[in-house]
């Protein structure tokens, strides 16, 4: 690089960081202290080349740029939110509601001495019991108070309180016994710039080859590794080199590691364990489509050969308009479905009052009251120094909903997609709006409903076939550098899928050695070698769905129909053996704890005893499994500790309405104390009780080349599956698709 380019460089990147500067100051309003970061802290972000947006709030470095959400599709135009009103009283806080709250808490005893001392880690709606939601009836009845529950941190204290927005009332609510709050995105935002304020970390970043303008850092949680880690609220920061790529994710710099105390902005200490490993280099890592433009556009000038990859094409969604209803922002009907859908902080995309049509009797029965995702658990297989906290909870840790990004219209969901909002708060208090977070689709993949036809044996010239088109409502979102998409799907059978697809960029190692034939016989690396000086250490993904089950009403029983094999007596039959399907009611939460086994398989059932068929048996809904994984961390392991709740695949617990999150309310640093597995050893009764099922949905993954430099989406999931809820085939007069049902395109001339 040539001097005047040097200089042009360094011109470019103090425009562009005062820029930014002032445009996340905006965008967050951000208060005094590290919950809330001070000036200085930007300050010296600034000088060492560091910013970060409003949508890109981890790898803060010089090279992020202020974005601007995707444009919604015409049918859904853009609003500010300021006028909305609730109109259901599962309805996520307005942006109204929300300035309410906070000018309540700021009032608030002892609050109002120092308000800029007040961090808010969340605000989201205390919802109301659910027997009043259940009663409620839109257009007969107003809607229940509307409150609010508000978790806080004022002078290192957490609190967690209940705010009526009508009276202006607080009212202190229990506070977990260990653990934090959910980070503030505020607070991951300036945790990337604390590092810069040390002057260690400044020469040791000089010492490895790197440009201060080129590192990006990443605020990663510390897990809980005994009581030495108690009553301090610590975060590690790990950094890569930004230059040549935007995919700074495989250029890191392996083994630094600094440990910060986040309500002091101190560094505590620096780890530098990352002798002789060399920085990966920028080559083939960049993975954005202008990039790879220039890269062909370059490739034709040098008269180099370039196979293009091109898409196939598509067939358009929904070519006779959106099919999909979205009443009021939240509520969605389509194909006798009707289901409650808003954006959540923590758990992303929470589903509620999920009702079916029954064909016979064109009443809408209940099958789900509520559906999220309620935990995140990944831990990474490297115990090494730099590496042995990574075990991270990104619901309760980083907020899913949080760092769910906007969605791209065309690509993310197809055309004729409907989109919600996510209304957050920043740490201040203050509302902002994450657009286009939810989109909601028809999909039709060219799959079947239903089909049979007869053979010419039977003299019957019968041919019947229905298309499977199916509703989608979509969240992704992206935890530094995976992205997680999750789909769930409602089928006119009254199936629902819930997909849970990973992408994004691996979280790769350093290393010295750029092939195999480098390394030591029988060396445990962590991972698989991807590329020189790359490593992608194997680790799990385990997604912990929280199912409120109310099939036909609230009080269901959970139903274990074990399939074993049955011998014939001697001369009974020609057949030796058969299977037999063995019905057991789970009485209490232990008797309902789940762990797959291929050789001894089972269906599970939830149904509602009190409801039959007209043959007698009870209606109900069965989990089915698709590809799944079983944690195999030692019980006693600290991470497998904190993330209990994996233990099984299936729990069942009786309803409570304090007991959402699997990890515990704060998990941040948390021991283990208030998980999923802590309260089902009460073994409370569950027949015929008002239950919710949790299902752990799991993936071992083990790196391959194919992950480099970006992932293909890899997809599981499981079913929740109508078990004796219709009296027959709910579909079976639905009307196949005719030439005259599809659009007629008319050419132009010219």
């Amino acid at each position: 690089m040539d001097h005047s380019t040097s200089l042009l460089r360094l011109i470019f990147l103090a425009l562009g960081a005062a820029l930014i500067l002032l445009v996340v100051r905006s965008a967050f309003r951000l208060p005094r202290g590290i919950d809330t970061p001070t000036t200085a802290l930007f300050d010296d972000a600034a000088a060492a080349g560091s910013s970060c947006t409003r949508f890109a709030p981890w790898g803060c470095h010089q090279a992020d740029r202020v974005t601007k959400p995707k444009p919604k599709p015409k049918e859904a135009p853009s609003h500010s939110h300021e006028t909305d009103v609730p109109r259901h009283p599962l309805d996520p806080l307005t942006v109204g509601e929300i300035n309410r709250a906070r000018e309540i808490l700021r009032a608030h005893p002892p609050f109002a001495s120092s308000p800029s001392s007040l961090a808010v880690h969340s605000l989201s709606l205390d919802e109301p019991e659910k027997a009043v939601v259940l009663a409620w009836r839109k257009g007969a009845d107003p809607l229940p108070p509307r409150r609010a529950v508000a978790v806080v941190r004022y002078r290192g204290e957490a609190s967690v309180l209940a705010v009526d927005l009508a009276s202006g009332a607080v009212k202190a609510l229990p506070v977990p016994a260990s653990g934090y709050p959910t980070m503030t995105m505020d607070e991951q935002v300036a945790l990337c710039f604390v590092p810069f304020r040390d002057p260690m970390f400044n020469a040791t970043i000089r010492r490895r080859g790197v440009r201060l303008s080129d590192v990006a850092c990443l605020p990663i949680s510390p897990g809980w590794y005994g009581p030495a880690e108690d009553n301090r609220r610590v975060i590690k920061a790990q950094c890569f080199s930004a230059e040549g790529t935007a995919n700074f994710y495989m250029r890191p710099i392996e083994g630094l590691t600094v440990l910060v105390d986040m309500d002091t902005a101190e560094v505590i200490s620096i780890s530098d364990r990352g002798a002789g490993i060399p920085i990966p280099a920028a080559a083939n890592t960049d993975y954005r489509h202008a990039r790879h433009i220039q890269e062909e556009e370059d490739n034709t000038a040098a008269g180099l050969g370039y196979q293009k990859v091109r898409a196939p094409s598509m067939e358009p969604a929904a070519p006779s308009g959106p099919g999909v209803e979205l009443v009021d922002g939240h509520t969605v009907r389509w194909g006798g479905w009707e289901l409650h859908l808003k954006a959540d902080a923590r758990a992303g995309m929470v589903v509620s009052r999920a009702r079916v049509q029954d064909p016979g009797t064109g009443a809408h029965r209940e099958v789900l009251y509520m559906g999220m995702a309620s935990e995140l658990f990944v831990p990474y297989m490297d115990p090494t120094e730099a590496w042995y906290f990574k075990t991270y909870m990104d619901a309760g840790e980083y907020g899913f909903g949080l760092q769910a990004m906007p969605l791209v219209p065309l690509n993310d969901c197809p055309r004729h997609a409907r989109y919600v909002d996510g209304v957050f708060v920043a740490a201040d208090g203050r509302p902002y709006v994450r657009e286009n977070m939810i989109c909601v689709f028809e999909r039709y993949a060219g799959d079947v409903a239903w089909r049979h036809s007869e053979s010419p044996i039977t003299g019957l010239d019968i041919r019947e076939s229905r298309p499977k088109v199916t509703l989608v409502a979509r969240m992704v979102a992206s935890v530094a550098n995976y992205d997680y998409i999750m789909d769930w799907e409602f089928q006119m059978d009254g199936l629902i899928r819930i997909k849970v697809g990973l992408s994004g960029i691996l979280m790769v190692k350093g290393t010295a050695y750029s092939h195999l034939s480098q390394a030591r016989e029988n060396e445990d690396m962590h991972g698989t070698l991807l590329s020189e000086n790359v490593i992608g250490v194997i680790h799990d993904h385990y997604v912990t769905f929280r199912l409120d089950m109310d099939v036909d009403g609230a009080d269901n029983s959970f139903v274990r129909v074990e399939m074993a094999r049955q011998e014939t007596a001697p001369g009974e039959s020609p057949r030796r053996s058969y299977l037999k399907a063995t019905r057991h009611v789970a009485q209490t939460e232990k008797d309902a704890q789940v762990r797959l086994k291929l050789y001894q398989p089972e269906e599970f059932h939830v149904v509602n005893p009190t409801k039959t068929t007209r043959v007698g048996n009870p209606v109900g809904y069965k989990v089915v499994p698709a590809g799944t994984a079983a944690s195999l961390l030692d019980p006693e392991d600290p991470p497998q500790k904190r993330g209990a709740f994996t233990n099984n695949q299936i729990w069942v617990t009786p309803y409570n309405k304090s007991e959402e999150w699997a990890a515990g309310l704060f998990v941040y640093q948390s021991k283990g104390e208030d998980t999923l597995a802590t309260w089902a050893e009460r073994d409370r009764p569950i027949e015929n009780k008002d239950l919710v099922l949790w299902y752990t949905l799991g993936f071992h993954h083990i790196p391959c080349q194919e992950d480099f430099p970006i992932m293909p989406t890899v997809t599981s999931g499981f079913d929740l599956k109508p078990v004796n809820f219709f009296e027959s085939n709910p579909i079976l007069k639905q009307r196949p698709t005719m030439e005259d049902d599809l659009p007629v395109c008319a050419a132009t001339t010219a």
